[in-house]
């Protein structure tokens, strides 16, 4: 526990830092409109994709497929706006329970065929890119539904400083879509930390043959994480469409690093047993501020990558260091 909370402080040292340096270095980036706001827009949707990949980290496995499912939950939310006519909320509801669903059965086959994560995620990754792609192409002219139902402009372009509770409002550079990164982080956070369900889900990360003797029923654990991980991963769907205003088949292309290096960097062991919800908001973060303030020294996009997979080694070397330590913590004991 003290090694985790040395670490989020750690990590929002960096993040405090870093953005020091770069604001010194482009007096730009402390812009709340140009600059900030598209940030913490950015930071909101990938936390949330990073939140996704730890609930199934959580039990051991890895989700390679989060992208694809933010793709086809957003499909949905697009059809429902362009062709039923719903509304913003109803979209949205559409969106979250087909990501659910297809989480659900992912997770569905992992447990009853005992096919690791890795290969059924990749598989469920390779058909929805062919699936999303022929339902755009078959439904749409321009591979996007560009319908925009009431509020969704507000919602993409709105911030804090608009809500105002009496004399009272909100940062401007807040955007309003950080309120559902908000209810994610609040969620899972309670589901971890005090509830029963929670504690047997990193049970089953932890050692699964343990939960199972235990009577836990790992099984419909495993479904439920991937449950979790869809629904999430169709509201970063959702998120990324709204920044952008149009549902297409590209949307969460690009997701699979920021998922793994959020989740890594915030403390989420890659065996499973051990996550940290808000290590996920602060590991995003960092790597957001790093992004937009590379973005603004000139640093291409492809040397960004480059430092972003360094990044995201070093991680997997430190998660690798701590699950050394541990382990052999608890054989001293014994």
């Amino acid at each position: 526990m003290p090694f985790r909370v040395n670490q989020r402080m750690g990590l929002l040292v960096l993040i405090v830092l870093l953005g020091a340096l770069f604001g010194v270095a482009r007096p730009a980036f402390f812009d709340e409109r140009l600059v900030l706001f598209p940030l913490l827009r950015d930071v909101a949707t990938l936390t949330v994709v990073a939140l996704a990949q730890m609930v199934v980290l959580s039990i051991g496995h890895m989700n390679l497929a989060v992208g694809r499912m933010a793709a086809f939950g957003a499909f949905f939310a697009g059809f429902g706006y362009d062709r039923l006519g719903l509304s913003l909320p109803l979209g949205l509801v559409l969106c979250l329970t087909a990501g659910c669903a297809i989480g659900a059965l992912t997770g569905w086959i992992i447990a009853r065929t005992g096919v690791n994560s890795f290969v059924v995620t990749l598989a469920m990754d390779f058909a929805l890119l062919g699936l999303v792609s022929l339902l755009y192409s078959a439904l749409t002219e321009n591979a996007a539904f560009t319908t925009r139902p009431a509020g969704l402009t507000e919602m993409r372009s709105a911030s804090l400083a608009d809500i105002c509770l009496g004399p009272v409002c909100g940062s401007a550079a807040v955007p309003q879509i950080a309120q559902f990164t908000l209810l994610a982080l609040v969620g899972l956070g309670f589901l971890y930390a005090r509830t029963r369900m929670g504690r047997e889900l990193l049970l089953t990360g932890a050692n699964p043959k343990a939960a199972e003797l235990s009577g836990i029923p790992t099984g419909r654990r495993i479904v439920l994480a991937h449950a979790l991980s869809g629904l999430l991963a169709a509201l970063a769907g959702f998120m990324a469409a709204v920044g952008t205003g149009t549902f297409r088949a590209s949307i969460g292309e690009d997701f699979m690093l920021p998922s793994f290096l959020g989740a890594v960097l915030g403390g989420t062991l890659l065996t499973g047993g051990v996550v940290s919800v808000l290590g996920a908001l602060l590991g995003t973060t960092l790597v957001g501020v790093i992004r937009k303030g590379l973005d603004l020294l000139g640093v291409g996009l492809e040397s960004l990558n480059i430092y972003l997979g360094c990044v995201l080694l070093l991680a997997l070397s430190a998660d690798r260091v701590r699950t050394v330590v541990s382990y052999r913590k608890v054989v001293r004991s014994t």
